[in-house]
């Protein structure tokens, strides 16, 4: 098989994003694309935003996992594009699907997240600093 790493950032979205946790996700997504791997989020705004923005201008592949049923909720920096349709049941499929996970800041999406990549050993990255779950992690 030859498959690319992918790596899922979680963190806040909406206006629950600081501009700080928003440059850390944009440096982050920029990262992965220059590492040649596959950024998946939840395809929304805020920090999924952030480094979707910045991956896609890295020319890097973005696989977002929506947990709407329908495209138009993805935000415009989506590759690929899973309606899923399953709320926040989606957040296992965002963690199943990964290599490994980044966190920055957020809220309870995140927690469940976060706790799903930890019961199932992939790796963890918390940037520290960044606010919400991810500093109680």
């Amino acid at each position: 098989m030859n498959r690319k790493t992918q790596i899922t950032v979680i963190g806040y979205s909406g206006s629950h994003c600081s501009s700080k946790a928003y440059s850390l996700a944009y440096e982050s997504g920029k990262a992965i694309a220059k590492a040649g791997a596959v950024l998946i989020t939840g395809g929304l705004d805020g920090v999924m935003e952030a480094a979707s923005k910045s991956a896609n201008q890295e020319g890097g592949l973005v696989l977002v996992i929506l947990p709407q049923s329908t495209f138009d909720h993805a935000n415009s920096y989506s590759n690929i594009v899973i309606s899923s349709g399953l709320g926040y049941a989606r957040d296992f499929l965002t963690v199943y699907s990964a290599d490994g996970v980044i966190i920055i800041g957020g809220g309870a999406g995140t927690l469940i997240k976060s706790c799903v990549a930890y019961l199932v050993n992939k790796p963890i990255v918390a940037i520290k600093g960044s606010g919400g779950i991810d500093d109680k992690i």
